[in-house]
């Protein structure tokens, strides 16, 4: 397959989307890499638009093979920090940025990334190379990529990098219970204290998918969330209309949970199902109500999971305290194309040095599981 035979979508992703040029990814994270999603993050402005997100997508309409690429000016939303990278880049006296980045922006979820076959992978990762050489991009990444195509890269020279994340597991549980009765004493009675806490505080729960959800539902949401980074001192990255986009294009795969009090809605969380395994990704409340982040975040989820037979709960990037709810530590990956050998060499070398505390770190999470031995 020749170079021009590639497409990179100026336009963005409303048209790609238009001509029906982009395939439907498969497996799990398959929905972050869709259509649906990737044009509600542009439509809503999220990405493009001055946001340092400036689509690229590579695709060959006719042999039905995409990429979602972005041109990034920093990094963040990302969740595989390079700070330090683009930092030694400036003390050199270079210019990091800007880069190429192939992800599901603001979305720590693996996935697909080369939207194809076997083939079709390695021709998107040879045009993605072309993509970076032909303009002199200093580095490309690509971001959560399943496990095939990290193979594939590393097989092309690319660099590796190892991440952790917290993901629960489920075992076939009839309910709650049966999960709770699979913990170490100590960590079964803490949870449903936690549990008791919010039930003593008067909280109810609803979850909605995205049919029943209504407009003052996805608006409470929206509010908690643009509250939660707020309280952060952060802005957020998504915005009401985001969510209004992919409530509508993908309501089956919304689930929705709003807790109330006293008829009055207090917190809500905000879950999506693909593939087969559920994501947590985003919560919020308007008043504090003791262990209420653990309930909507983690148990509510494991709940959804267990009743939707879901094989994994994904629960978001990072956060030890979720091995005491019942999260195991797995891996992740990045993969990382450095154009100055210089840097290549250096990024190389403390990448490995890197890789084994992530190792270690990895152990030591195990060993700190909250399911009793015999489980």
């Amino acid at each position: 397959m020749q170079a021009k035979e590639w497409r990179v979508g100026i336009s963005g992703y409303d048209a790609v989307s238009a001509i029906e040029a982009w395939p439907s990814p498969e497996g799990p994270g398959g929905l972050f890499v869709g259509t649906a999603w990737l044009a509600a993050l542009e439509a809503s402005g999220a990405v493009g638009r001055g946001s340092g997100w400036r689509p690229l997508p590579l695709f060959d309409a006719a042999a039905r093979l995409a990429c979602p690429v972005y041109l990034k000016g920093h990094s963040y939303g990302e969740y595989v920090f390079d700070w330090a990278w683009a930092e030694a880049y400036a003390r050199a006296g270079l210019a990091y940025y800007p880069k190429l980045v192939v992800a599901s922006p603001f979305t720590p979820i693996t996935g697909p990334r080369f939207l194809g076959d076997a083939a079709g992978r390695a021709a998107l990762i040879g045009a993605l190379e072309e993509l970076q050489d032909a303009h002199a991009i200093g580095s490309a990444h690509v971001l959560f990529p399943t496990g095939d195509e990290a193979q594939t890269l590393a097989e092309r020279g690319w660099l590796l990098r190892d991440g952790v994340q917290f993901h629960w597991a489920n075992r076939g549980y009839r309910d709650f219970d049966d999960f709770l009765d699979t913990l170490s004493r100590d960590k079964r009675k803490k949870i449903r204290q936690e549990r008791r806490r919010v039930i003593d505080a008067g909280v109810t729960v609803r979850v909605m998918d995205g049919h029943a959800a209504t407009p003052d539902d996805w608006a409470f949401f929206a509010a908690c969330y643009a509250n939660t980074y707020r309280e952060h001192r952060s802005s957020p990255y998504l915005n009401r209309d985001f969510f209004d986009r992919v409530g509508r294009a993908l309501p089956g795969a919304v689930r929705l949970v709003v807790a109330e009090r006293q008829d009055r809605p207090v917190a809500a969380s905000w879950f999506l199902a693909d593939g087969g395994r559920l994501y947590g990704r985003y919560w919020g409340a308007t008043e504090p109500v003791d262990c209420l982040h653990f309930e909507l975040c983690y148990y509510v989820g494991i709940e959804i999971a267990i009743a939707e037979r879901l094989a994994v709960f994904e629960g978001g990037a990072q956060g030890e305290h979720k091995l005491a709810r019942g999260f195991e530590p797995v891996f992740t990956c990045s993969a990382h194309r450095i154009a100055d050998p210089r840097f290549a060499d250096a990024i190389a070398a403390w990448l490995r040095h890197e890789r084994a505390g992530v190792a270690a770190y990895h152990a030591d999470c195990l060993a700190h599981r909250a399911y009793r031995l015999s489980g």
